[in-house]
């Protein structure tokens, strides 16, 4: 006799009902040996069991008048803490194309009557790794405490972005060419004044001749903050080329300024000076529109641009009746509004028999104190990131977000080392991948499940 190559339907079915016997018999060994002794149950159940021509208990339920068949009529009851159960569940999540909770659990039921399915369908479905990559979560920390240089009145510590490329014309009239140039903006950590250059070549020679031009109208910094140069806007590449490969951090330490770098892919690290770029772009859209400006046309808009930027109110407009004028960056450039039209000095008599030196400082004590008062006040609430979300363990395993990859081809990575800050929080760690060891901020770490 030949022996056959699969089984035939009868035979895995015959197998199935043994399976689901074996079940039942372990979960429900009271209820099923009543019902086999044709007693009924003891407490009041609403799914009415009863045991089918195969022994196999199902719900008896309401639906006998019902034009549908006799599985979806009486459903075979099923507990889902059995082993039977979760790998029926895992089986049924695959088939339907990783069905969601919801769909997963209706299917099933046109079959079975699982007690805690609900509960079963979701955690069926976050142990899937597949599914699991499409809705991986960040951790988010708390938000952390101000650093010293967002509190200081001078311009001495500041961000760098840039922004671009814009087209500008090398000449007026027809048949001019357009060369490709990019937006340096600088601005200032605490008062966020802002400082607009524009840069014609992505070299370390054009970074440096903007970096002085801009060191010449408004003093050296004491330290420089900037991206890595590896999500620059337009031109990634070219400015990791420039500013990670080239000598540029040790000329600026010969200069007696700081260069610092953000981790990769965090651009809210740098936030004051994405958000500078960002106001930049919604002005220079609109006057732009399709027109190509030469480089003089080009710096001058970009100075306007720069005095509206700094004459924005840095807190709301005060309720003095007296006050006409709210705290923008310029007060603390020139003393006033960029934008405002000049007024003579309103003296009092103390201010009178002062020289002028003394009266600068005076103005310059004022605005102090009104940035002490008003601006820092408002630094001091945690307006979102008020609690951590989830924590970030040594040894633990994540996926590391990469932008330009699907979430199926994320990487993994093991948490080799956590770089806490001031206030004792990490929000930055070291992992290893298999293309190295890389650090990334916890906004680009999705932590696995531990099952």
């Amino acid at each position: 006799m030949q022996m056959k190559e699969h089984f035939s339907v009868q035979e895995l079915q015959n197998s199935l009902n043994f399976i689901i016997l074996k079940s039942q018999s372990e979960m429900f060994p009271d209820e099923y040996t009543l019902l086999k002794a044709g007693k009924a149950l003891p407490n009041k159940n609403p799914l009415s069991p009863f045991l089918d021509a195969n022994n196999i208990i199902r719900v008896g339920g309401r639906l006998d008048n019902s034009p549908y068949n006799y599985d979806t009529k009486h459903p075979i009851l099923l507990c889902s803490k059995h082993h039977f159960t979760k790998l029926m569940f895992e089986h049924f999540h695959l088939k339907y194309l990783h069905a969601p909770p919801q769909l997963l659990l209706g299917n099933i039921k046109q079959t079975y009557w699982p007690l805690g399915g609900k509960n079963l369908a979701k955690a069926t479905v976050n142990k899937c790794m597949r599914c699991f990559r499409y809705r991986a979560e960040t951790i988010q920390p708390i938000m952390g405490q101000l650093p010293a240089s967002r509190t200081e009145l001078e311009f001495l510590h500041c961000n760098v972005d840039y922004a671009g490329p814009v087209l500008i014309a090398d000449r007026k009239g027809r048949g001019c060419k357009l060369i490709k140039s990019f937006l340096a903006i600088f601005i200032c950590s605490s008062v966020k004044a802002c400082h607009i250059e524009l840069v014609t070549a992505l070299s370390s020679e054009a970074y440096i001749a903007a970096l002085n031009r801009f060191v010449s109208r408004r003093g050296k910094p004491k330290s420089i903050t900037s991206d890595n140069g590896s999500n620059f806007i337009g031109a990634s590449n070219e400015l990791a080329q420039f500013l990670l490969l080239s000598e540029l951090e040790g000329q600026m330490a010969q200069e007696g300024i700081e260069f610092k770098f953000i981790p990769a892919y965090t651009p809210h690290f740098n936030g004051l000076a994405e958000a500078a770029v960002r106001s930049t772009k919604h002005h220079l859209r609109r006057l732009l529109q399709n027109t190509h400006l030469t480089y003089e046309e080009m710096a001058t808009c970009l100075t306007q641009i720069e005095a509206v930027l700094n004459s924005r109110p840095l807190t709301p407009i005060s309720t003095d009746p007296s006050d006409f004028s709210a705290l923008t960056p310029a007060h603390f450039l020139i003393g006033r509004s960029l934008i405002a039209i000049p007024q003579p000095q309103i003296g009092d008599a103390n201010i009178t028999r002062l020289d002028r030196f003394k009266r600068i400082e005076l103005i310059k004590q004022h605005f102090w104190r009104r940035f002490s008062l008003e601006y820092v006040n408002l630094l001091q609430q945690k307006v979102k990131w008020r609690s951590s979300t989830k924590e970030l363990k040594l040894g633990s395993l994540v996926l590391v977000k990469e932008r330009a990859l699907p979430p199926l081809m994320w990487p993994l990575g093991r948490v080799m080392q956590l770089y806490p800050g001031s206030d004792g929080v990490s929000r930055v760690a070291e992992l290893k991948t298999r293309r190295g060891t890389i650090r990334r901020a916890f906004n680009n770490i999705c932590p696995l499940p531990d099952f």
